[in-house]
């Protein structure tokens, strides 16, 4: 139970948290979300589950905050070796030792990620060159929600979760920064990569205000 309820919310609560951080600090990002949003679904209602396809760019900002601050940085695959084993670089991984993949490290390496400190979701729209790579476990240059038998189950709830209510924050408000408390991407490492210092911003309410 405790898993269900610790997964469940915490991870898509951060990963939100972590997505509307980078928005703050990338305005240009922040609008072109809200320009897509107002071509598609318009102003006259709010976002629905059934816009988000037709979303490509809202997409593409929740991956390119999955790829820069993925709320479990260490996957679950840990494995323990019942023998030395000798990789091919050299390195000898000791039998008893209990190994787990670095998401983070993989996700931040500018041998996979071109220039991989930087906050660019076009990386994940095709139209725009970039490469519609699946978050799902299919692609591991991305995987932060595992992979195989003991992949997340709640992966597709949890996209979808974070998918909506990014785009319903964006619809509805403009987001600015906190003139007190500007947004730190510190990161602390709990249950889940959470951010240091709480996101503080100035949410504005975009005219005009819908009328449902």
């Amino acid at each position: 139970m405790q898993e269900m309820i610790f997964r469940g919310t915490d991870t898509t609560a951060l990963l939100t948290e972590w997505t509307m951080a980078e928005l703050v600090l990338n305005p240009d990002a922040q609008k072109k979300a809200q320009a897509e949003l107002d071509a598609v679904v318009g102003r006259e209602r709010s976002v629905k589950d059934s816009d988000i396809p037709n979303l490509p760019y809202v997409q593409a900002v929740v991956k390119e905050a999955l790829r820069m601050h993925p709320p479990g940085p260490l996957l679950s695959w840990a494995r323990l070796s019942t023998e030395d084993v000798n990789m091919g670089d050299g390195m000898c991984v000791p039998a008893g030792t209990t190994a787990m993949v670095n998401m983070w490290s993989i996700t931040h390496d500018p041998s996979i990620w071109e220039s991989p400190q930087e906050f660019r979701p076009e990386r994940f729209v095709v139209s725009e060159g970039g490469e519609d790579v699946d978050v799902r476990g299919n692609d591991l240059r991305l995987a932060p929600f595992g992979a195989g038998r003991r992949v997340c189950p709640g992966k597709a709830l949890g996209l979808a979760t974070v998918n909506l209510w990014v785009a319903k924050l964006l619809h509805h408000f403009q987001w600015l920064p906190h003139a007190e408390h500007p947004v730190d991407l510190s990161e602390v490492l709990k249950l889940s990569c959470e951010m240091a210092h709480p996101l503080r911003c100035v949410p504005i309410i975009r005219v005009p205000a819908f009328t449902s």
